[in-house]
Protein backbone atom coordinates (compact mmCIF):
# COMPACT_ATOMS: atom_id res chain seq x y z
CA UNK A 1 0.00 0.00 0.00
CA UNK A 2 1.35 3.42 -0.99
CA UNK A 3 1.47 5.88 1.90
CA UNK A 4 0.72 9.56 1.34
CA UNK A 5 3.64 11.96 1.68
CA UNK A 6 3.72 15.53 2.94
CA UNK A 7 3.70 17.37 -0.38
CA UNK A 8 4.52 20.69 1.31
CA UNK A 9 7.50 19.44 3.30
CA UNK A 10 10.80 21.29 3.12
CA UNK A 11 12.34 17.87 2.47
CA UNK A 12 10.55 17.91 -0.90
CA UNK A 13 11.28 21.58 -1.55
CA UNK A 14 8.10 23.23 -0.25
CA UNK A 15 8.26 26.87 0.82
CA UNK A 16 6.14 29.60 2.38
CA UNK A 17 6.15 32.39 -0.19
CA UNK A 18 4.48 35.11 1.86
CA UNK A 19 2.35 35.78 4.91
CA UNK A 20 0.18 38.67 6.04
CA UNK A 21 2.11 38.92 9.31
CA UNK A 22 4.76 37.02 11.28
CA UNK A 23 5.34 39.27 14.26
CA UNK A 24 5.86 36.52 16.85
CA UNK A 25 6.70 33.40 14.85
CA UNK A 26 8.27 33.10 11.40
CA UNK A 27 6.15 31.74 8.56
CA UNK A 28 8.91 29.28 7.55
CA UNK A 29 8.25 27.28 10.72
CA UNK A 30 5.01 26.03 9.17
CA UNK A 31 6.81 23.58 6.87
CA UNK A 32 9.54 22.40 9.22
CA UNK A 33 9.52 18.61 8.74
CA UNK A 34 10.36 18.01 12.40
CA UNK A 35 7.68 17.97 15.09
CA UNK A 36 7.13 21.26 16.87
CA UNK A 37 9.05 21.82 20.09
CA UNK A 38 8.63 24.51 22.72
CA UNK A 39 10.57 25.46 25.80
CA UNK A 40 8.64 27.98 27.91
CA UNK A 41 10.37 30.93 29.47
CA UNK A 42 12.65 31.81 26.54
CA UNK A 43 12.13 35.35 25.27
CA UNK A 44 13.55 37.48 22.48
CA UNK A 45 12.93 40.99 21.23
CA UNK A 46 9.56 39.93 19.83
CA UNK A 47 8.34 38.14 22.94
CA UNK A 48 8.34 34.47 23.86
CA UNK A 49 10.16 32.36 21.27
CA UNK A 50 7.71 29.99 19.57
CA UNK A 51 8.20 27.11 17.15
CA UNK A 52 5.49 28.01 14.67
CA UNK A 53 3.91 30.82 12.69
CA UNK A 54 2.30 33.39 14.98
CA UNK A 55 0.77 36.71 14.04
CA UNK A 56 0.12 39.78 16.16
CA UNK A 57 -3.18 40.42 17.94
CA UNK A 58 -5.50 41.85 15.32
CA UNK A 59 -7.27 45.06 16.35
CA UNK A 60 -9.00 45.68 13.03
CA UNK A 61 -11.35 43.63 10.83
CA UNK A 62 -9.80 40.97 8.63
CA UNK A 63 -7.74 37.81 9.00
CA UNK A 64 -4.22 36.50 8.45
CA UNK A 65 -2.98 34.26 5.65
CA UNK A 66 0.06 32.40 4.33
CA UNK A 67 0.89 31.31 0.76
CA UNK A 68 2.56 27.94 0.33
CA UNK A 69 4.24 26.45 -2.73
CA UNK A 70 4.13 22.67 -2.63
CA UNK A 71 7.49 20.97 -2.96
CA UNK A 72 5.82 18.18 -4.94
CA UNK A 73 2.59 19.18 -6.69
CA UNK A 74 -0.03 16.50 -6.51
CA UNK A 75 -3.48 15.31 -5.44
CA UNK A 76 -4.19 16.16 -1.79
CA UNK A 77 -5.96 13.67 0.45
CA UNK A 78 -5.79 15.43 3.84
CA UNK A 79 -4.41 18.53 5.53
CA UNK A 80 -3.24 18.81 9.12
CA UNK A 81 -3.25 22.22 10.81
CA UNK A 82 -1.17 21.58 13.90
CA UNK A 83 -1.57 24.07 16.77
CA UNK A 84 0.81 22.28 19.17
CA UNK A 85 1.86 24.49 22.12
CA UNK A 86 -0.53 27.27 21.10
CA UNK A 87 -3.07 27.26 23.93
CA UNK A 88 -4.35 30.78 24.56
CA UNK A 89 -3.30 32.16 21.20
CA UNK A 90 -4.42 29.70 18.50
CA UNK A 91 -6.79 30.82 15.71
CA UNK A 92 -10.49 30.15 16.10
CA UNK A 93 -10.97 29.03 12.51
CA UNK A 94 -9.06 28.15 9.37
CA UNK A 95 -9.92 28.15 5.66
CA UNK A 96 -7.72 26.45 3.06
CA UNK A 97 -7.67 26.97 -0.71
CA UNK A 98 -5.53 25.56 -3.50
CA UNK A 99 -4.69 26.41 -7.09
CA UNK A 100 -2.69 25.03 -9.99
CA UNK A 101 -0.33 27.41 -11.76
CA UNK A 102 2.27 27.11 -14.48
CA UNK A 103 5.82 28.27 -13.81
CA UNK A 104 6.88 30.02 -10.63
CA UNK A 105 4.32 32.70 -9.72
CA UNK A 106 5.10 35.13 -6.94
CA UNK A 107 2.81 36.31 -4.12
CA UNK A 108 1.34 39.18 -6.15
CA UNK A 109 0.31 36.84 -8.98
CA UNK A 110 -1.14 34.28 -6.58
CA UNK A 111 -3.15 36.90 -4.70
CA UNK A 112 -4.43 38.38 -7.96
CA UNK A 113 -8.19 38.19 -8.46
CA UNK A 114 -7.67 36.20 -11.67
CA UNK A 115 -6.09 33.29 -9.77
CA UNK A 116 -8.58 30.43 -9.62
CA UNK A 117 -8.47 29.39 -5.97
CA UNK A 118 -10.47 26.30 -5.03
CA UNK A 119 -11.73 25.73 -1.48
CA UNK A 120 -10.37 22.45 -0.08
CA UNK A 121 -11.26 22.99 3.58
CA UNK A 122 -14.26 25.22 4.34
CA UNK A 123 -14.06 27.64 7.22
CA UNK A 124 -13.63 25.20 10.11
CA UNK A 125 -13.04 25.51 13.86
CA UNK A 126 -9.60 24.73 15.27
CA UNK A 127 -8.63 23.27 18.62
CA UNK A 128 -5.54 24.42 20.46
CA UNK A 129 -2.38 22.48 21.24
CA UNK A 130 -3.12 19.54 18.95
CA UNK A 131 -3.27 18.41 15.30
CA UNK A 132 -6.43 19.36 13.42
CA UNK A 133 -6.92 16.98 10.49
CA UNK A 134 -9.20 17.66 7.53
CA UNK A 135 -10.03 15.21 4.73
CA UNK A 136 -9.88 16.46 1.14
CA UNK A 137 -11.88 14.81 -1.66
CA UNK A 138 -10.79 16.92 -4.65
CA UNK A 139 -8.96 14.74 -7.23
CA UNK A 140 -7.27 17.62 -9.05
CA UNK A 141 -3.53 18.31 -8.95
CA UNK A 142 -2.49 21.50 -7.18
CA UNK A 143 0.74 23.47 -6.96
CA UNK A 144 -0.02 26.10 -4.28
CA UNK A 145 -2.06 26.49 -1.08
CA UNK A 146 -3.41 29.48 0.80
CA UNK A 147 -3.98 29.02 4.53
CA UNK A 148 -6.26 31.62 6.10
CA UNK A 149 -6.67 31.86 9.87
CA UNK A 150 -9.36 33.81 11.73
CA UNK A 151 -8.77 36.24 13.11
CA UNK A 152 -5.09 35.80 14.09
CA UNK A 153 -2.89 33.58 16.27
CA UNK A 154 -0.42 30.74 15.98
CA UNK A 155 -0.08 27.54 13.94
CA UNK A 156 2.89 25.28 14.63
CA UNK A 157 2.94 23.12 11.48
CA UNK A 158 1.05 22.62 8.24
CA UNK A 159 1.11 19.14 6.69
CA UNK A 160 -0.35 18.55 3.22
CA UNK A 161 -0.66 14.82 2.62
CA UNK A 162 -1.22 13.31 -0.79
CA UNK A 163 0.42 11.66 -3.77
CA UNK A 164 2.87 13.47 -5.99
CA UNK A 165 2.02 13.91 -9.67
CA UNK A 166 5.09 15.41 -11.37
CA UNK A 167 5.01 17.46 -14.53
CA UNK A 168 6.43 14.91 -17.00
CA UNK A 169 7.56 17.64 -19.42
CA UNK A 170 10.33 18.52 -16.96
CA UNK A 171 11.67 14.95 -17.15
CA UNK A 172 11.76 14.49 -20.92
CA UNK A 173 15.16 13.56 -22.31
CA UNK A 174 16.97 13.36 -18.97
CA UNK A 175 18.07 10.69 -16.53
CA UNK A 176 16.02 10.85 -13.33
CA UNK A 177 15.75 9.09 -9.99
CA UNK A 178 12.93 6.75 -10.90
CA UNK A 179 12.38 5.94 -7.21
CA UNK A 180 12.37 9.57 -6.01
CA UNK A 181 9.65 10.52 -3.56
CA UNK A 182 9.32 13.89 -5.27
CA UNK A 183 8.33 12.09 -8.49
CA UNK A 184 5.88 9.70 -6.84
CA UNK A 185 8.15 6.75 -6.01
CA UNK A 186 7.04 4.95 -2.87
CA UNK A 187 8.21 2.31 -0.41
CA UNK A 188 5.41 -0.26 -0.46
CA UNK A 189 6.82 -3.11 1.64
CA UNK A 190 9.59 -3.67 4.15
CA UNK A 191 10.69 -6.44 6.48
CA UNK A 192 11.38 -4.21 9.47
CA UNK A 193 11.35 -0.61 10.62
CA UNK A 194 12.19 -1.08 14.26
CA UNK A 195 14.35 2.01 14.70
CA UNK A 196 13.51 4.14 11.68
CA UNK A 197 11.20 3.78 8.70
CA UNK A 198 12.19 2.61 5.23
CA UNK A 199 10.00 5.48 3.96
CA UNK A 200 13.09 7.67 4.42
CA UNK A 201 15.13 5.79 1.80
CA UNK A 202 13.81 7.56 -1.31
CA UNK A 203 13.61 11.07 0.11
CA UNK A 204 15.34 13.54 -2.25
CA UNK A 205 17.63 15.12 0.32
CA UNK A 206 20.83 13.79 1.90
CA UNK A 207 20.54 12.24 5.35
CA UNK A 208 22.06 14.50 8.01
CA UNK A 209 22.15 11.89 10.77
CA UNK A 210 21.73 8.15 11.26
CA UNK A 211 18.17 8.92 12.39
CA UNK A 212 17.27 10.03 8.85
CA UNK A 213 17.93 6.62 7.31
CA UNK A 214 16.40 3.14 7.51
CA UNK A 215 17.62 1.05 10.45
CA UNK A 216 16.35 -2.41 11.38
CA UNK A 217 16.71 -4.36 14.60
CA UNK A 218 19.61 -6.77 15.16
CA UNK A 219 18.80 -10.08 13.50
CA UNK A 220 19.31 -13.25 15.56
CA UNK A 221 18.31 -15.72 12.83
CA UNK A 222 19.58 -16.75 9.41
CA UNK A 223 17.26 -14.43 7.46
CA UNK A 224 17.75 -10.98 5.98
CA UNK A 225 15.85 -7.72 5.60
CA UNK A 226 14.25 -6.27 2.46
CA UNK A 227 12.53 -3.21 1.08
CA UNK A 228 10.30 -2.91 -2.01
CA UNK A 229 10.07 0.42 -3.85
CA UNK A 230 7.41 1.07 -6.46
CA UNK A 231 9.01 3.40 -8.99
CA UNK A 232 7.39 6.66 -10.01
CA UNK A 233 7.77 5.57 -13.63
CA UNK A 234 8.74 2.31 -15.25
CA UNK A 235 12.14 2.80 -16.85
CA UNK A 236 15.52 1.46 -17.83
CA UNK A 237 17.85 1.52 -14.83
CA UNK A 238 21.38 2.84 -15.49
CA UNK A 239 22.78 3.38 -12.00
CA UNK A 240 21.96 2.40 -8.44
CA UNK A 241 23.13 4.58 -5.58
CA UNK A 242 23.11 2.91 -2.17
CA UNK A 243 24.24 5.24 0.60
CA UNK A 244 25.20 4.10 4.11
CA UNK A 245 26.03 7.64 5.29
CA UNK A 246 26.24 7.94 9.11
CA UNK A 247 25.91 4.18 9.61
CA UNK A 248 29.40 3.37 10.87
CA UNK A 249 29.04 0.36 13.17
CA UNK A 250 25.62 -0.87 12.08
CA UNK A 251 25.58 -0.49 8.30
CA UNK A 252 24.09 -3.24 6.17
CA UNK A 253 26.90 -5.63 5.22
CA UNK A 254 25.73 -6.55 1.71
CA UNK A 255 22.82 -6.10 -0.68
CA UNK A 256 21.28 -7.64 -3.77
CA UNK A 257 18.74 -5.85 -5.97
CA UNK A 258 15.94 -7.19 -8.16
CA UNK A 259 13.57 -5.54 -10.61
CA UNK A 260 10.09 -6.32 -11.89
CA UNK A 261 8.44 -5.03 -15.05
CA UNK A 262 5.07 -4.54 -13.34
CA UNK A 263 4.34 -0.96 -12.30
CA UNK A 264 2.45 -2.33 -9.31
CA UNK A 265 5.01 -4.15 -7.18
CA UNK A 266 4.37 -7.88 -6.78
CA UNK A 267 4.72 -9.78 -3.52
CA UNK A 268 8.19 -10.14 -2.08
CA UNK A 269 8.41 -13.83 -2.93
CA UNK A 270 7.04 -13.48 -6.46
CA UNK A 271 8.87 -15.28 -9.28
CA UNK A 272 8.57 -12.12 -11.40
CA UNK A 273 11.60 -10.51 -9.75
CA UNK A 274 14.77 -10.66 -11.88
CA UNK A 275 18.31 -9.76 -10.77
CA UNK A 276 19.65 -6.25 -11.32
CA UNK A 277 22.62 -6.43 -8.97
CA UNK A 278 24.07 -9.60 -7.47
CA UNK A 279 25.01 -9.83 -3.83
CA UNK A 280 27.50 -7.01 -3.26
CA UNK A 281 29.38 -6.01 -0.15
CA UNK A 282 28.90 -2.48 1.26
CA UNK A 283 31.21 -0.22 3.22
CA UNK A 284 30.03 1.76 6.26
CA UNK A 285 29.37 5.50 5.93
CA UNK A 286 29.87 5.39 2.15
CA UNK A 287 27.97 6.43 -0.97
CA UNK A 288 28.10 3.47 -3.38
CA UNK A 289 27.41 3.88 -7.11
CA UNK A 290 26.72 0.71 -9.10
CA UNK A 291 26.48 0.50 -12.88
CA UNK A 292 23.54 -1.62 -14.08
CA UNK A 293 23.70 -3.50 -17.36
CA UNK A 294 20.99 -2.24 -19.70
CA UNK A 295 17.90 -4.41 -19.75
CA UNK A 296 14.16 -4.18 -20.16
CA UNK A 297 12.26 -1.52 -18.18
CA UNK A 298 11.32 -2.18 -14.58
CA UNK A 299 8.46 -0.66 -12.60
CA UNK A 300 9.54 -1.64 -9.10
CA UNK A 301 12.64 -2.86 -7.29
CA UNK A 302 13.35 -5.09 -4.34
CA UNK A 303 16.50 -4.57 -2.31
CA UNK A 304 17.61 -7.37 -0.01
CA UNK A 305 19.80 -6.24 2.92
CA UNK A 306 22.12 -8.80 4.55
CA UNK A 307 21.69 -9.52 7.35
CA UNK A 308 20.23 -6.33 8.85
CA UNK A 309 21.48 -2.83 9.73
CA UNK A 310 21.12 0.58 8.18
CA UNK A 311 20.94 2.37 4.83
CA UNK A 312 20.45 6.10 4.48
CA UNK A 313 19.34 6.50 0.85
CA UNK A 314 18.61 4.47 -2.29
CA UNK A 315 18.56 6.10 -5.73
CA UNK A 316 17.47 4.39 -8.95
CA UNK A 317 18.75 6.48 -11.84
CA UNK A 318 17.47 5.74 -15.31
CA UNK A 319 15.38 6.84 -18.28
CA UNK A 320 11.60 6.73 -18.37
CA UNK A 321 10.03 4.10 -20.60
CA UNK A 322 8.03 5.77 -23.45
CA UNK A 323 4.84 3.90 -22.55
CA UNK A 324 5.18 4.95 -18.90
CA UNK A 325 5.85 8.53 -20.01
CA UNK A 326 2.64 8.50 -22.03
CA UNK A 327 0.60 7.18 -19.11
CA UNK A 328 2.15 9.82 -16.83
CA UNK A 329 1.32 12.53 -19.35
CA UNK A 330 -2.35 11.62 -19.51
CA UNK A 331 -2.59 11.18 -15.72
CA UNK A 332 -1.00 14.60 -15.17
CA UNK A 333 -2.96 16.50 -17.82
CA UNK A 334 -6.31 15.01 -16.78
CA UNK A 335 -5.67 16.02 -13.15
CA UNK A 336 -4.85 19.68 -13.84
CA UNK A 337 -7.31 22.38 -12.80
CA UNK A 338 -9.02 23.66 -15.96
CA UNK A 339 -7.35 27.07 -15.94
CA UNK A 340 -3.87 25.53 -15.74
CA UNK A 341 -4.65 22.96 -18.44
CA UNK A 342 -5.83 25.73 -20.77
CA UNK A 343 -2.69 27.77 -20.04
CA UNK A 344 -0.52 24.72 -20.86
CA UNK A 345 -2.16 24.36 -24.25
CA UNK A 346 -2.01 28.07 -25.05
CA UNK A 347 1.67 28.17 -24.12
CA UNK A 348 2.27 25.19 -26.41
CA UNK A 349 0.86 27.10 -29.38
CA UNK A 350 -2.87 26.33 -29.48
CA UNK A 351 -5.38 29.18 -29.52
CA UNK A 352 -7.65 29.77 -26.54
CA UNK A 353 -10.84 28.46 -28.12
CA UNK A 354 -9.22 25.20 -29.19
CA UNK A 355 -7.56 24.85 -25.78
CA UNK A 356 -10.86 25.33 -23.94
CA UNK A 357 -12.56 22.76 -26.17
CA UNK A 358 -9.88 20.13 -25.51
CA UNK A 359 -9.92 20.74 -21.76
CA UNK A 360 -13.70 20.42 -21.75
CA UNK A 361 -13.36 16.90 -23.18
CA UNK A 362 -11.29 15.55 -20.29
CA UNK A 363 -10.58 12.97 -19.06
CA UNK A 364 -8.75 12.16 -22.26
CA UNK A 365 -8.13 8.50 -23.05
CA UNK A 366 -4.77 7.25 -24.26
CA UNK A 367 -4.21 6.86 -27.95
CA UNK A 368 -6.87 9.07 -29.60
CA UNK A 369 -6.13 9.62 -33.30
CA UNK A 370 -5.78 13.06 -34.81
CA UNK A 371 -4.88 15.05 -31.71
CA UNK A 372 -2.89 18.25 -32.34
CA UNK A 373 0.89 17.83 -32.35
CA UNK A 374 1.14 20.39 -29.56
CA UNK A 375 -1.09 18.24 -27.35
CA UNK A 376 0.79 15.07 -28.28
CA UNK A 377 4.03 16.71 -27.17
CA UNK A 378 2.49 17.33 -23.76
CA UNK A 379 0.89 13.93 -23.35
CA UNK A 380 3.63 11.60 -24.57
CA UNK A 381 6.75 13.74 -24.86
CA UNK A 382 6.88 13.66 -28.66
CA UNK A 383 8.29 16.64 -30.55
CA UNK A 384 5.79 18.58 -32.70
CA UNK A 385 6.58 18.46 -36.40
CA UNK A 386 7.33 22.01 -37.69
CA UNK A 387 4.90 23.24 -40.32
CA UNK A 388 6.25 23.70 -43.85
Amino acid sequence: MIEDVDLASRWLGGSVLAASDESFGEKENLLNPLAAAFEPGHYGNRGEIVDGWETRRRREPGHDWALIRLGAPGVISSIDVDTSFFTGNFPEFCFIEACGREGYPGPAELNDNDCDWVALVPRSPLRGDRPNSFRVSDERRFTHLRLSIYPDGGVARLRVFGRAIPDPRALDGVTVDLAGQEHGGAVVATSDGFYTSAQLLNRPDTARTMGEGWETRRRRDAGHDFVVIQLAFAGTVRRLVVDTAHFKYNATDAISVYGCADEVAPSVDSSDWRPLLGRTRLQPDTRHVFRIAEGSPVGSIRLDAFPDGGLSRVRVFGTIDPAARRRAGYRWFNALPASQAIRCLIDSGLHEGQSSEIVGQRPLAEGPAGIPAELAAILDGSVPTPEG
